[in-house]
C-alpha cells in the first residue's frame, strides 16, 4: 500500500491569488501528520491541492495511490433530501461509478461501516436529523468505504463533543496502524501533541514541518502568527486555542 505524497515548490491558490506559497518536502507512506497554523494560512487549500481540487499556481505534487477526502462538515448540504445511507456509499463512487447499483455485498459493507462509527441503525435516518457529531461519524464511515491509501481529513474533529472525537481519533490511529498516510488539519494543538507525530505548521508559507515537538515550539507558534498578519489583519488563530500561542 504506496501513499507518499512530495510537494516541491507548490503555490496554491483561487483567482490567481496565492493562498499556500513555495511548499516543498513530502508525506512519507504510512506517516501521520497534523496540518496546524494560524485561520487563512492555508490549511485547507493545500489539502484541497493534494487532492486535485485545485490546479497548481507554480510547482507540483507527486502522488501515489488513490486518495479519500473528508471535507469541513460545513460544507455537506444537510438540506439535500438524502439518507445516511446515500452519504456513505458515496464512498462506492470510485468502484461503482457515477450510476452504478449498490449491490448485496455493497450493503453489508455500508453496514459494517456505520457500525465501525457507532451509527449502526442510521442508515435510512435523513441527513438534517443528525447532530454534527453523527454527521462526522457518518463522513468517517464514507471515508472507510472509499478505502484508500491515503486519507485527507479537514477539520474532522471540529464542533463535536469529546466522546465522538475520541472514537474518531481511534479511527485515525487504526489507520495509521494498517499504514495508510493519513494528514490532518487541525486547531487543537494539544490533540496534535499526544495523538500526531509529525506536524507541517504552515502560515501561507512553511515554517516548521517534521517532529511535532520541534514543530511547535513556541518560537515557530509566534512567528506562524506573525506571517499571515502580515498580509491579513482578520486572520488572527482560532480563539479557542490561542493561548497556545500567546
Amino acid at each position: 500500500m504506496s501513499g507518499a505524497i512530495t510537494l516541491d515548490d507548490l503555490t496554491l491558490g483561487y483567482g490567481g491569488h496565492p493562498a499556500v506559497h513555495h511548499l516543498g518536502g513530502g508525506f512519507a507512506a504510512g506517516s501521520l501528520t497534523a496540518v496546524v497554523g494560524p485561520n487563512g494560512s492555508g490549511k485547507s487549500t493545500l489539502l484541497k491541492g493534494i487532492m486535485g481540487l485545485l490546479r497548481p499556481l507554480g510547482g507540483s505534487i507527486a502522488r501515489q495511490g488513490e486518495i479519500a477526502y473528508l471535507p469541513q462538515s460545513a460544507e455537506i448540504d444537510r438540506s439535500f433530501p438524502a439518507t445516511v445511507d446515500d452519504l456513505i456509499a458515496l464512498g462506492l463512487w470510485r468502484e461503482r461509478g457515477a450510476f452504478g447499483g449498490i449491490a448485496r455485498p455493497d450493503r453489508a459493507r455500508l453496514a459494517a461501516a456505520l457500525h465501525a462509527v457507532g451509527l449502526d441503525g442510521f442508515a435510512q435516518r435523513p441527513l438534517d436529523t443528525l447532530s454534527g457529531g453523527q454527521l462526522q461519524r457518518a463522513l468517517f464511515a464514507r471515508v472507510i468505504l472509499q478505502d484508500a491509501p491515503v486519507v485527507l481529513l479537514d477539520e474532522p474533529f471540529a464542533a463535536i463533543d469529546e466522546r465522538t472525537v475520541s472514537d474518531l481519533m481511534h479511527l485515525v490511529g487504526h489507520w495509521h496502524e494498517e499504514g495508510r498516510t493519513v494528514i490532518a488539519v487541525l486547531h487543537d494543538l494539544d490533540l496534535v501533541r499526544r495523538h500526531f507525530p509529525q506536524t507541517l505548521l504552515l502560515a501561507r508559507e512553511p515554517v516548521a514541518w517534521g517532529n511535532t515537538a520541534v514543530a511547535l515550539r513556541p518560537e515557530n507558534l509566534m512567528r506562524a502568527r506573525a506571517m499571515p498578519e502580515a498580509w491579513d489583519e482578520r486572520a488572527p488563530w482560532h480563539d479557542e486555542h490561542a493561548e497556545h500561542v500567546r
